[in-house]
């Protein structure tokens, strides 16, 4: 019979590591005596990151003492003591591949339920002085298992363990575990997993999406060619006098490569300065002629936008990265709701023709934001392809037109705000694209919630570098990125390319997510040993080792930051 050797606890603290601080309930420790298991936690007990641990699914951690003794044999140590892997609840059986997810237990007093395994965290790796371990736990298929607490009571150390109820379904932690994060997602044990009532919400939403990914594996393809290569810009068309649109071909007149209405495609411009820069540009078109069209706003003291838009005729050649992207148009019934503001229209523009051109019955909504008629660029284009629709609605605002102004034609005076939102009485059951200012966003987004518009249907495109996500690390003052401290590197060029900085790649070896730390580039990463995939970032051009090799090597034209280092010149889409 199992039995429970140790309930351990802890309350959060501030922990120092890698110069920054980490708030953390990792470190839990033995509990003499009864402890009372309630919904969220045990007495005494506390997480510091709630996003990622913790709550009614993840109220109580389990690992087992067999777990322990592997470890000892595998990492040569013997300075083990319960409670030093994370968990509440140190036992004696209970092994991964043998309990189930949905299986319950009476413990003392309290009853509880598996509901997933332990989340891959890094956390786990620093208190244990092995930064290595969120790999070892899944590659070793030894993760341990979060439970939900079916009825609260009290436990202690020596009570017996018995198993009250089989779930259903019979899928081991083990099993659960390896098929979030290990190759080979396959699609039946998916739908098992999917089928298992008391799976938690988040790993359900998570075998959602591998599924979708291995019954579509051709909805996500990768980038139509690696790298950058040279096209020709085939046509120039100023079309007010802040933005201009460029053609861009094939120089052997060849089309190129379908692209997804919302992808954008990052040029490179060597002959501009040293190191060249990079940009990326939404398609601001459908490319059913076979080439692509970027519409590029002359922003002040934008040496790039004003070279394109001032400097650049038909002719000239580009170098040119494959169009990429997530913020894509996905096909369906429902109906369409595409809200944009100033220069923010060109993706969703693109979303508008592919519409007009495939989906001509699907309800449209097109609402947009400008200062003034004069700029507001390509705005006939859009109002012929809704006049074309048969379930277009167009909604225009222009927040400084001039009183009177004969070119307001079907647009009117003042802000897109949230209550001008709201009177349209937008379509709940929609699916929502969003493009424009951070600030605009944020205000659209919760508009959009407050239309009756499901969060999850809501899509939004943002050029400037993604939020930081660095689970647990006390929030610091943001600062521009930069050159890292000390002695110039030598090695490979790293150029990051949302946020403007190119950087030699130091000798000390350190990963490429440790170099943009270095340099205060915004980051996201939760596991830092190539399991979780949170770090993955567009690889636009280059190529990169891996130490230590990922668990799941990312799709192609991906990189996992966390664990690569580069081979040769790269540039990140971060």
């Amino acid at each position: 019979m199992s039995s429970l050797l140790s309930v351990n606890t802890g309350m959060p603290r501030d922990v120092a590591w890698h110069g920054d601080t980490v708030h953390t309930g990792v470190w839990k420790l033995p509990r003499c005596g009864p402890v009372t298991a309630r919904r969220l936690n045990l007495d005494g007990d506390g997480q510091g990151d709630r996003a990622g641990h913790g709550g009614e699914q993840r109220a109580v951690l389990v690992y087992q003492v067999q777990s322990y003794r592997y470890w000892e044999q595998v990492l040569h140590r013997d300075d083990f003591g319960y409670g030093q892997f994370g968990e509440n609840l140190t036992v004696d059986g209970l092994p991964d591949d043998r309990v189930c997810i949905g299986d319950r237990y009476a413990v003392g007093e309290a009853e509880f339920e598996v509901t997933q395994p332990r989340v891959t965290c890094y956390r786990v790796g620093m208190r244990l002085a092995e930064p290595r371990m969120p790999a070892l736990l899944v590659g070793h298929r030894r993760p341990g298992f979060y439970m939900r607490v079916i009825r609260e009571g009290r436990i202690r150390a020596g009570d017996p363990i018995v198993r009250t109820r089989t779930g259903w379904g019979s899928l081991s932690v083990t099993d659960a575990d390896a098929l979030l994060y290990l190759p080979d997602h396959d699609a039946d044990t998916l739908r098992l997993a999917l089928s298992v009532p008391a799976l938690s919400p988040g790993w359900r939403g998570s075998f959602r999406d591998l599924l979708a990914a291995a019954e579509h594996p051709d909805a996500a393809p990768g980038p139509s060619w690696p790298g950058f290569r040279e096209l020709l810009v085939d046509e120039v068309v100023p079309e007010n006098a802040s933005v201009t649109s460029l053609y861009l071909g094939s120089p052997d007149g060849s089309p190129l490569p379908e692209a997804r209405a919302g992808q954008y495609v990052t040029l490179r411009l060597p002959s501009l300065a040293e190191p060249a820069p990079v940009r990326s540009y939404s398609l601001s078109s459908a490319s059913a002629d076979g080439r692509y069209r970027i519409s590029v706003k002359h922003e002040a003291h934008g040496s790039v936008s004003g070279y394109l838009t001032s400097r650049t005729h038909r002719g000239a050649r580009l170098d040119v990265a494959a169009p990429r992207g997530a913020f894509v148009l996905d096909r369906g019934g429902e109906p369409v709701v595409l809200v944009s503001a100033g220069i923010g229209l060109t993706p969703v523009l693109a979303m508008l023709h592919d519409l007009a051109a495939h989906d001509r019955e699907r309800e449209v909504w097109w609402i947009h934001g400008a200062r003034r008629p004069e700029e507001h660029p390509l705005a006939a284009e859009a109002h012929d392809l809704l006049t074309d629709l048969p379930n277009g609605h167009e909604h225009v605002y222009y927040s400084s037109a001039a009183p009177g102004d004969r070119r307001l034609g079907h647009a009117v005076r003042g802000r897109l705000t949230r209550e001008a939102l709201l009177a349209l009485s937008l379509p709940a059951d929609a699916s929502a694209y969003l493009c424009g200012p951070e600030g605009f966003m944020d205000d659209m987004r919760q508009a959009l919630e407050a239309a009756g518009i499901d969060p999850a249907r809501t899509h939004t495109e943002a050029f400037a570098a993604l939020p930081s996500l660095r689970p647990g690390v006390a929030a610091q003052a943001v600062a521009a990125p930069h050159q890292p401290p000390g002695e110039p590197g030598t090695g490979p060029r790293v150029t990051f390319a949302r946020s403007g900085l190119a950087t030699r790649y130091p000798a000390d070896g350190r990963s490429l997510l440790e170099l943009a730390e270095a340099c205060d580039v915004p980051v996201r990463w939760s596991c830092r040993t190539g399991v979780c995939h949170t770090c993955v970032t567009p690889l636009l051009s280059g190529t990169v080792g891996y130490d230590p090799a990922p668990l799941e090597d990312p799709a192609s034209g991906e990189v996992l930051i966390c664990c690569a280092r580069p081979d040769a010149d790269v540039v990140l889409d971060m």
